[in-house]
């Protein structure tokens, strides 16, 4: 079997506040005629750019090549350019370009991805939702009293996670030490939203990176009655050493990696102790496989992995193939329930039920995606993913 040829769409995304603006999929053809989708997370240069770089990346090193040997083809594209270590650009082309070839394997053999990597450990994933505003509107995030009424209601809904960073938007002068009002603010959150669901869901509490180790460790002793299921990215993840610091001295787990790639930088984590649940987000990691060589770390420190997701369905399906198979699986980020544009994206959506995601049996990545819709909604603006000062 050899790759043929590949298909990029930027597709803009009608609500922003739902995984951000566009989303970049890829499709590649093999000359025998499988089709196999992939999706690249990757928010630091303009996203048209980023599906020249897959085009580039396929044409110099794919086109012809067996897509079963996923370690030879990656392990060539990682190397390229005498390049060798963790880029989240090169990593975000690898992944979806991997993904894809994962779903043409699945294709050709008739299995699901999760098959091959293992097998079904998990037949239903807990999931959680960012607490979204109903109408869109940003200053929803600052807002305790309606982030209480929009979290009783997922709840109600069969939600039993929920998420939310109220400590302030990432910006470019982090990390920095919270203001009292930061705590404050924090702390009114964090009393709302537990009267509001009681014990029937846990409270996830994210901060992007946003605060120097001694100012997390003031905002981790605030957060310690309230009993969150995780403290998000507390440091810049720069230096995992200085993150650590932060973990010894709370009781909340702290969870990490969204923003590394390969599995070198989460070792690192690993070693340093500084998170003991691994957020990958299979879009930029550098792919399944790479993913589940770090599952496997992770298993041997004891530690969880909760897939990270703020992108598109087709990186959410190859989330679902991970997490199916990984005996250390804690829980899912999903963009509420899967539905609305998300579903419309896929031929079958993802089938969301009383707080779990249910594992598809489809072979490949077990999704199709919609490239009537996707053609009909191209991204046409030239802002990134996201930036700083803005909540995602």
């Amino acid at each position: 079997m050899q790759l043929d040829s590949i298909r990029c769409f930027v597709v803009g995304n009608p609500n922003r506040h739902l995984g951000g603006r566009y989303f970049i999929f890829l499709r590649l053809t093999t000359k025998c005629g499988i089709t196999g989708y992939g999706e690249i997370y990757a928010a630091s240069f303009d996203p048209h750019k980023m599906a020249l770089l897959a085009e580039d990346v396929f044409s110099r090193d794919l086109a012809g090549q067996d897509p079963f040997q996923i370690e030879r083809n990656c392990r060539r594209i990682y190397h390229r350019g005498y390049t060798g270590r963790p880029d989240i650009t090169l990593g975000g082309v690898i992944s979806g370009l991997e993904m894809a070839s994962w779903d043409i394997i699945g294709k050709a053999l008739d299995r699901p991805v999760y098959d091959l990597l293992g097998g079904r450990f998990h037949d239903r994933l807990r999931s959680y939702t960012y607490l979204y505003p109903p109408e869109g509107d940003s200053e929803f995030y600052a807002d305790p009293d309606r982030s209480a009424e929009q979290a009783a209601r997922c709840v109600a809904e069969g939600f039993n996670a929920i998420k939310c960073d109220p400590a302030g938007a990432y910006t470019t002068h982090d990390p920095h030490q919270p203001t009292l009002a930061d705590l404050a603010r924090s702390e009114t959150f964090m009393q709302r939203l537990r009267e509001a669901i009681g014990d029937r869901g846990d409270i996830l509490f994210g901060t992007h990176g946003q605060f120097t180790p001694s100012g997390a460790k003031r905002m981790a002793a605030m957060l310690e009655p309230y009993q969150p299921l995780w403290f998000e990215e507390p440091v810049p993840p720069e230096r995992p050493d200085l993150m650590a610091e932060v973990a010894r001295a709370t009781s909340i787990p702290v969870a990490a990696g969204e923003r590394l790639t390969g599995k070198h930088e989460f070792a690192q984590l690993l070693q340093h102790q500084a998170a003991s649940i691994l957020q990958m987000n299979l879009g930029r990691v550098g792919g399944l496989l790479e993913a589940k060589k770090i599952a496997g770390m992770a298993e041997a420190h004891y530690a969880q992995i909760a897939p990270h997701l703020y992108c598109g369905p087709l990186v959410a399906a190859a989330n679902i193939q991970l997490a199916a198979c990984s005996p250390n699986f804690l829980i899912l980020e999903s963009i509420y329930k899967m539905d609305g544009f998300f579903a419309d994206l896929l031929h079958k959506p993802l089938r969301w039920e009383d707080g779990y995601i249910l594992v598809p049996d489809a072979p490949g990545l077990g999704v199709e995606l919609n490239e009537t819709i996707a053609k009909a909604n191209p991204y046409e603006g030239d802002d990134l993913h996201f930036g700083p000062q803005e909540v995602f």
